[in-house]
């Protein structure tokens, strides 16, 4: 039975009818048109859908709307400011940290949390970082320069 969720989705207030039970996946992607979340397994284990909540990373998939009613949601889309992409999605693109490019918003999002909570990670706490998240590519000595990349940019180290 659909219900009026409200949250904030990328810096911005949302307020709209969803039945409460629906993975916030399928309200982002369907409902608002975000298809930046990718929908990859479905059950919580590749991290393409994963978005943050309240600064935590988080699978889309397995969160249903009713769970970001009040909460702040960022997804790849609301990295971007002011026609500026984020040091992340640079650095992705800067290093080739993709192949098909599928794991690739959730890996950025995962990537943006851990770099929120530590400024200057090790690659061995990069690996772990983001080990949950798949990249069937084997793009990952990428991805981890790109994260170290990213993370001196967003110090000021250039």
């Amino acid at each position: 039975m659909p219900t009026t969720i409200s949250f904030r989705l990328n810096n911005r207030p949302v307020r709209l009818p969803a039945d409460a039970a629906r993975p916030l996946l399928w309200v982002l992607r369907t409902d608002l048109g975000l298809t930046g979340t990718k929908y990859g397994c479905g059950e919580g284990h590749c991290g393409c859908c994963e978005v943050l909540v309240n600064q935590r990373a988080v699978r889309s998939c397995l969160l249903k709307a009713k769970d970001v009613e009040g909460k702040e949601v960022l997804t790849i889309e609301g990295l971007e400011k002011d026609g500026q992409l984020h040091p992340l999605q640079k650095a992705f693109m800067a290093h080739d940290a993709l192949q098909c490019g599928f794991c690739t918003p959730g890996m950025i999002l995962r990537a943006f949390g851990l770099l929120q909570s530590n400024a200057r990670p090790s690659a061995a706490e990069i690996i772990h970082g983001l080990e949950e998240n798949f990249c069937r590519c084997g793009a990952h000595v990428r991805i981890v320069q790109a994260v170290q990349t990213a993370a001196a940019e967003m110090r000021g180290e250039h």
